[in-house]
């Protein structure tokens, strides 16, 4: 099976979705928890949520693989996302409610890490990477927007209720100061919606990786609360009516995006 599914698109802009996959290979499922296999830290439908990216003429990268095989916004050497927090780990262990991911004895060891690193990780990166680069090139600026979504409360990694659109830009240095207010803008002004910018996630790997303002490609997280498109229980079902109320903040996040980019490179 793929690794990842790609959608090309005719504008400066990428989508990232590298969480919602759900395949689990059999010799990694086998060896799971039956908690585990029900995959309940999946960003689920985050795909689906952003179908109208590509009607934007956005392309679209989205992993298939399980975050449990291999987890594609953390750095490839293992080293903590976020120092001094809680991190789970690139092949993760446990759950976010700390439950263990393995049976007994099942766990992964340094070699099938590095093996799942060169089978899972590495391609999506690759493709990531030379997506950027083209459009780059072919436009003269490239856009990232990582899709991401979490459960509300998680008390693991944050106290309380998570805001429900939490923007991320590595503190201010994986986008330009203009793009990123333009899009704070956008998700203040989301009515019946609370959001932060750079609060508890300020962006991922991916964010940090490949955000380059200086070089021409900006790159933005948006970690979204699951609450806000779907139960956030199993058996984690997509919310029709809950989608349809946010897509219009999503489409203006995008759309605020292409303009800038217009604006930057005086393209009309």
């Amino acid at each position: 099976m793929e690794v990842y599914r790609f959608s090309p698109g005719e504008t400066p802009l990428l989508v990232s979705v590298p969480h919602a996959g759900t395949h689990l290979p059999e010799p990694v499922a086998e060896r799971m928890t039956e908690a585990a296999r029900r995959l309940p830290d999946t960003d689920w439908h985050v795909d689906r949520l952003y179908e109208f990216a590509a009607d934007l003429g956005a392309g679209v990268l989205v992993a298939t693989h399980s975050r449990y095989v291999v987890d594609l916004n953390r750095p490839p050497d293992g080293r903590p996302l976020y120092a001094g927090a809680d991190n789970t780990e690139l092949c993760p262990l446990t759950l976010f409610d700390r439950a263990p991911v393995y049976r007994p004895g099942g766990e992964p060891d340094e070699a099938e890490v590095a093996a799942r690193r060169e089978r899972y990780w590495r391609p999506y990166h690759d493709k990531l990477a030379d997506e950027l680069a083209r459009l780059r090139r072919a436009h003269g600026v490239a856009l990232l927007f990582d899709a991401h979504s979490i459960r509300s409360r998680v008390p693991r990694f944050f106290a309380g209720r998570l805001p429900d659109l939490n923007l991320g830009t590595a503190g201010g240095s994986s986008a330009d100061p203009g793009l990123e207010s333009g899009l704070a803008a956008v998700c203040e002004n989301a009515e019946g919606y609370r959001s932060v910018l750079n609060g508890r996630f300020t962006g991922g790997h991916i964010t940090r990786r490949y955000g380059d303002p200086a070089g021409g490609v900006h790159a933005v997280q948006l970690e979204l609360v699951q609450a806000t498109y779907m139960d956030e229980d199993p058996p984690f079902a997509f919310r029709d009516d809950l989608a349809a109320r946010l897509r219009p903040t999503l489409r203006r996040l995008l759309e605020a995006m292409l303009t800038w980019a217009a604006r930057t490179s005086g393209r009309s």
